[in-house]
Formats: C-alpha cells, structure tokens, sequence
C-alpha cells in the first residue's frame, strides 16, 4: 500500500464525507483527492519528476495535507520540515535533499527566500496563501492540463519521505521512510487499539511523523480532524466540546498545558474518554494529574522516526503502567542489549532495538550512519530501556543523555520523576556539566508553578529524602521556561550549553 492509496481506500470505503476541519471551514474526503489530483499533474507540468525532493514546510493546514497526497501521487518524495526551523537549517535541508520545489505560506516566506539564497539551483517556490508573484507561484495555481491525476505507478517499498531529524548533535540526518514504512505502522497502530469512527484535534505538527501517522490513521478509520496551525489551549478545549471528541493524540507539553489552564472548567469534556502521549517521556505526576482532572486515560506509547514512528503504546484493555510505555504494537519486534549486542535479562536495563515492516531502511545519503544503527535488521534506538515479565517496555533515558558522575551511571528521568512530583515544581530537565572532580555533575532545571516559592536548598533536601546520594543534584537552576523544538521535546543540548557557560558558583541564582 501506497500513501495515496490511504485516501482511495477511505473513500470507497466512507463515502464522502466532511475529513477537515479548520476554523469556519471544512474540506470532504473528495475535495482532498480532488485538490491532490490537481497538484500532482500541476508539479509534473512544472518538471517535478519522479523521485524528486519536494520540501513541505508551513504551519498545519489543509493545503499541507493536499500536498503530501499530490507529492506522493506525482511520484515525488516528500520532505516535511518544521517551520519554526531557523533559516540556516532549513538552507542545509534544502542543500542536502537537492530539492526540487519548496511549498510554504506567507507567514515564512521571508525565512525560506533566505533559507534558499546560495544553493546551486533555485527550486521552485509555492505558497498556498499569496497570489503568484515573481519567483514564486499560488498554490492553486499549480494545475496541468488534466486536474484528474491517477497516482504513480511506484511500488511500497518506494521512499516516501525523507524525514530530518532535529540535528541537536550535528547537521541532520534525513531518515528514510518507504511508503511500506508509513502505512504498515498506520494499520498496525490501529490493530492494536482499534478505534471509533469520530472527530479528532490535530495538534501534533503534521511535518512531524508523529502528526502525520495519526492522519494516515484517521484516514484509515473514516475519522475526521479539526486541524490547528498552533496549539491553543482555549480553542483545544472548545473543539473537544464542540465536536464531542473523544479521544486525540498529543506530546507532554500540551497535556502539560491543558492540566494547568486555569479555565478548563468552563468547558465540557465529559466526551474525553483518552489521549495518546507520544514523542517526549510523559511524567508519571502529569498522568495522574491529568486523569483525575479529566476522567480520562492517558496511553503513554514510545516511537522514534527510524521507526514511522510507533514501537510500543498501551491500549485499551491492558493494564495502564504508570511510568511504561506500553507493549509493542502488532508487526514490531522489540529486545533490549548490552554494549556487545547481547540480549539482557527480564528486567535489566540496555538499548532498546526495533525490528518490523516500519523500520527505515536507512539515512540519506548517509551510508556509514545507516550501518551504524541498522545491525541484522535491528535498528539501534539509543534508548536506554528495561522490559518487565509481562512485555511492558520503560524508557530509562537517552543513550546520550546519561550522566556518568564519580563513575556512576546516573539516569536523568529518575530524578525528573522526584521532582516533579514537588508541589511548587511546574517541570523539569535534569542535565550533566562537566566537572573536574566528578567527571560530570548533576544541575536540575526547574520551572516553578505561578505563584509559588521554593530555594534550592529546599528541592535539593527534597531529592535527598527520596533518592540515593548520587543522584541528587548539586545545584537548581531556576528557569522561566524550558527550551523546546517544534513538537515539544525539550532541547537538553540546548539547556546543557547554557548551564554549562555558567560557573557552577552562579546555577543558584540562574535565571
């Protein structure tokens, strides 16, 4: 199965009906295809070739969605890119990629004309929302002859995307995703927690894998999406009222802020049954925070975009584990290794390796990358993980994230679980600096609740009352927030950047 064939499939199978919402409008099943069809032959006309790279990158929108379905339809790959990127990384994406066209909208037009300035060939510029103007064209504009477009005659394993990592650690990688990839997981994720034909909120980024597998989903099911350029908090929670929704996807951060909106109350919510957390490690304390203000489950699952993107998830029916995520979905094999590659006992902690029809072949362009992290089919998460008798897999950290302090392996979630769980402690990020004596040292980034106070010294006290000497940090770095990427990770390399130009006398007082 193609990606194209995901919108043929929901249509003879739903019939047409409303599939979009967005604000005061709404587009049916019928006009997406319709307005893909035009698309595609409008690129084909335009020279856009198969295999082409085409980059995607706007806030959500329709016209995102008509895009990916018109790339995949003309043969081309698509290359979703965040808009928020700064123009200096979407100016490698473009280099990288040797993209062939660039579909955007004004409100970065600026940053991507600058993002383009240098390359050595000029790629063709779209904008859903100006009118054509010199060196760029309307999005509608782009029609061939013929705005019927029966899709390419390319095959599943075919690459579909071309996925750029965050690059928090280099240039990033462009992660290859077949279109077997992306449409086994979509069907597998579904087999494991079948779901209501409904209305769901789109607020994960659809230029993430994250958004973009759920609307492969949604399209599966005959599910409609109120779609969101932005997470606004008030309108998520007038879409849940109006639309009766009962269950939606989203990442920490936004379930962080629906907990803490002081007006939730004013809306009614009662239809909210669960909410799927992905992307970023949910706190144990946000979970139960959420589940008792909302009455509703929260299903942490864990996926990765070499993967497209959903390894393991709870589903209804299970036992919900606070602190796990999950068990594997159906077509995914899961292990945990130890640094010689060897399978480690029930219950001890190693790197999490993935094998199934939804891992990537590999990184563009990046042979010895790919061999890397793609070991006898297993790909090589990074994640450092433990999996109980019963199959429910726990992410202890980040491979890259481990702090080694006095020779001691300290995994940053276990004191972020005990902080969070203070009263006057809104988040936290627990980062290692370097130290001459120790090696590494531990500094906790905190975010303190409105309206609260609390002192170093009285969080330090607290992480001693509730964990090993070694693993309590030695200082407390207040902040005003915490640095995030586009789908709400936080951006430790940032944070450990930062902490780290400061001396160590001074966290105390950081502000």
């Amino acid at each position: 199965m193609r990606l194209s064939d995901l919108l043929e499939t929901n249509i003879s199978q739903f019939g047409e009906y409303p599939f979009l919402h967005v604000k005061e409008k709404q587009y049916t099943n019928m006009e997406c295809k319709m307005f893909a069809n035009q698309f595609a032959s409008g690129l084909r006309k335009h020279g856009i070739a198969a295999g082409d790279r085409v980059i995607v990158c706007m806030p959500n929108c329709p016209e995102v969605i008509f895009a990916y379905q018109g790339i995949t339809r003309a043969g081309a790959i698509i290359v979703p890119v965040m808009f928020t990127l700064h123009p200096k990384e979407l100016h490698y994406i473009a280099l990288n990629s040797r993209a062939k066209a660039v579909i955007t909208s004004s409100l970065i037009l600026g940053n991507v004309e600058k993002a383009l300035e240098g390359l050595p060939s000029q790629p063709l510029v779209v904008v859903v929302d100006q009118p054509a103007n010199e060196g760029r064209l309307n999005f509608y504009d782009v029609k061939g002859e013929d705005s019927f477009f029966p899709g390419s005659e390319g095959k599943e394993d075919d690459t579909a995307i071309i996925l750029y990592t965050s690059g928090t650690t280099g240039n990033p990688k462009g992660v290859l995703l077949t279109h077997k990839n992306l449409t086994s997981n979509a069907k597998n994720s579904l087999k494991h927690n079948e779901l209501e034909r409904g209305t769901t909120i789109g607020v994960l980024p659809l230029a993430h894998v994250y958004g973009l597998t759920i609307s492969n989903i949604c399209l599966l099911v005959g599910s409609s999406i109120v779609i969101f350029s932005t997470f606004d908090t008030s309108e998520v929670f007038k879409a849940i009222e109006k639309y009766a929704v009962k269950t939606f996807s989203a990442v920490p951060a936004m379930i962080h802020a629906l907990v803490s909106y002081p007006y939730a109350d004013q809306y009614n919510t009662s239809s909210l049954e669960s909410v799927s957390s992905g992307s970023a490690p949910l706190p144990v304390a946000l979970l139960h925070a959420f589940e008792k203000k909302f009455g509703a489950k929260v299903y942490e699952g864990y996926g990765l975009s070499e993967a497209a993107p959903i390894v393991t998830a709870h589903k209804d029916g299970i036992e919900i584990k606070p602190g796990s995520v999950g068990i594997p979905i159906p077509g995914v094999e899961v292990k945990i290794v130890d640094d010689n590659g060897d399978e480690v006992a029930c219950g001890d902690v190693g790197e999490l390796c993935v094998r199934g029809d939804n891992v990537t072949p590999g990184y563009y362009q990046n042979v010895e990358e790919s061999r890397r992290v793609l070991i006898d089919s297993w790909l090589h998460t990074g994640d450092i993980a433990r999996m109980d008798d019963e199959g429910y897999v726990y992410i202890v950290d980040r491979k890259k994230d481990l702090i080694i302090r006095g020779g001691f392996n300290v995994y940053p979630r276990d004191v972020e679980e005990i902080l969070n769980a203070h009263e006057a402690v809104s988040e936290v990020a627990v980062v290692g600096v370097p130290d001459e004596k120790m090696g590494e040292e531990m500094v906790a980034c905190v975010v303190v609740k409105p309206g609260a106070v609390v002192l170093e010294e009285e969080l330090i006290r607290y992480c001693q009352e509730h964990l090993a000497k070694n693993k309590t940090p030695r200082r407390i770095a207040f902040l005003e927030a915490l640095p995030r990427n586009g789908v709400g990770k936080i951006l430790k390399t940032h944070l450990r950047k930062s902490v780290a130009e400061i001396e160590m006398k001074s966290l105390g007082g950081l502000k």
